[in-house]
């Protein structure tokens, strides 16, 4: 399979702040990237530079096979740009903006209509299509801008943050719109501060920290580098924790945790149901009355703490305007 996406060596500083350290990086045609980070970690610098709107002090990169700072023009004709804050005109109409779009990629007058049409239907903004965005809620300003990122029809989407701010069913809405365009064949690469999000959404994840891609795999591949499953058994009593430790000491693949306040003792398995039928049977040999028992699997966030040593929840890494506004700029100064 060709690689939409690719970076080697990157490098880009902002005064002695080194933003992007030697970054290689390759996404398959087709598939969604999830890129992690900490604040601060180049995630929002790595995207502005994939979109031609940064050039990198050094290294190369190519987006649908075209190089990003030879051939800037062109490679911002085949792609599209969701940045961390609609960058919608709030004076225009969901279906204006659409339609203002579709003309500047040269889709003309009748074309451009039905284009916005089309994503007015898809991205269910019916009812207020023809309302000014100034009245749109949040979730709906970032339909519109997302919309707007894909009139073209780009072969290459680069969402950076695009449900942030939003209610989880706002999130979970654009979600499917996300998984659907995946599905036709897009190449979606993906920065958010919701883990829950890169879990849901890609196929291989890339942890950067200090400018640095530190981890790359799939989602269950980073996961599985905390440790495997873990048995969660609540005992019925607090004075039941030191007996159900030891009971369960030949089981653990690791060192068993206890929970006094909740009467908790967490087991870290190989097996997890295997481990769990045996842990009840290990217990009730104890004596240790056991009041409610499940396996649980490492979590996305959990990965990320382990691997960077900092929580997945960050503010914005950029102060900026949104990137998406910049380059519907830069379709407008060069694309004509």
């Amino acid at each position: 399979m060709t690689d939409a996406i690719v970076a080697e060596g990157l490098r880009r500083r902002f005064g002695s702040t080194i933003a992007l350290d030697g970054i290689d990086l390759a996404v398959q045609e087709g598939t969604v990237m999830g890129l992690l980070g900490p604040n601060g970690s180049g995630k929002t610098t790595m995207v502005r530079v994939l979109s031609t709107l940064l050039r990198p002090d050094s290294g190369r990169a190519s987006v649908a096979g075209l190089d990003v700072v030879a051939d800037a023009v062109k490679v911002r004709r085949r792609i599209g740009l969701s940045g961390q804050y609609a960058a919608v005109d709030e004076d225009l109409t969901a279906r204006e903006n659409l339609q203002m779009i579709g003309r500047l990629y040269h889709l003309g007058g009748p074309a451009a209509k039905r284009r916005a049409d089309e994503l007015v239907e898809r991205f269910n903004l019916n009812k207020a299509a023809d309302r000014q965005v100034k009245g749109y809620s949040g979730g709906m300003r970032r339909r519109v801008d997302l919309a707007c990122a894909v009139v073209a029809k780009p072969e290459v989407l680069f969402l950076d943050e695009p449900t942030t701010g939003l209610d989880v069913q706002n999130r979970m809405a654009l979600w499917e719109v996300i998984a659907e365009l995946v599905r036709e064949g897009t190449t979606l690469l993906l920065t958010t501060q919701y883990l829950e999000e890169a879990d849901q959404l890609a196929d291989l994840i890339t942890l950067m920290h200090h400018g640095k891609v530190i981890e790359q795999g799939t989602p269950a591949a980073l996961k599985a580098k905390v440790g495997g499953e873990r048995l969660e058994l609540a005992v019925a009593s607090a004075a039941d924790l030191p007996a159900a430790r030891q009971a369960l000491a030949g089981l653990a693949q690791g060192e068993i945790t206890v929970d006094e306040q909740a009467n908790h003792v967490i087991v870290p398995v190989s097996t997890g149901s295997e481990a769990l039928i045996a842990s009840i049977r290990l217990l009730d040999n104890a004596g240790v009355a056991l009041v409610g028992a499940n396996v649980r699997r490492p979590t996305l966030d959990e990965a990320f703490l382990a691997l960077t040593g900092e929580s997945g929840t960050e503010e914005y890494e950029s102060g900026k305007t949104s990137t998406g506004d910049e380059v519907r700029g830069k379709v407008k100064e060069q694309v004509q």
